[in-house]
């Protein structure tokens, strides 16, 4: 599936994200110089990884049988030593349901196996970067 970013003119910096059909607005931060009309970039990347722990684990509970009525995951970025190379993200999982504490401490194990938790701390990127002048 291809994202496509598209600069949104009605605020400084803001672009909206079309990911399939749905749209997300993202914005450069207040500090940056922009309103702060949309999520940042990255709030979108520390937002991924709330959000795969959650479907991960929501997933991995009706699969296996596991009474979870509800799931809530924070995610807190720390980007005070960024520039030196090291980005930390808590997250913190909120999960309902008549759950024994061995069921509970499956459900933190399979979170922090989540893809996209992998993604971050396993995996390779590599990116390339082309530029089209119209």
């Amino acid at each position: 599936m291809s994202i496509q970013i598209k600069r949104d003119r009605s605020a400084a910096m803001r672009h909206q994200v079309f990911i399939g059909d749905q749209t997300i607005a993202v914005d450069a931060t207040v500090a940056e110089g922009s309103e702060g009309v949309g999520a940042s970039p990255h709030d979108l990347y520390d937002a991924a990884l709330g959000a795969c722990k959650a479907l991960t684990v929501l997933w991995y509970a009706r699969k296996r049988g596991i009474p979870v009525e509800d799931i809530q995951v924070s995610v807190a970025g720390d980007d005070s030593q960024e520039r030196a190379g090291v980005y930390k993200l808590d997250t913190q999982l909120t999960v309902s349901g008549t759950l024994t504490d061995a069921q509970l401490a499956e459900l933190l194990r399979v979170a922090q196996k989540c893809p996209v938790h992998k993604l971050m701390t396993e995996v390779k990127t590599e990116i390339t970067t082309s530029l089209a002048h119209v």
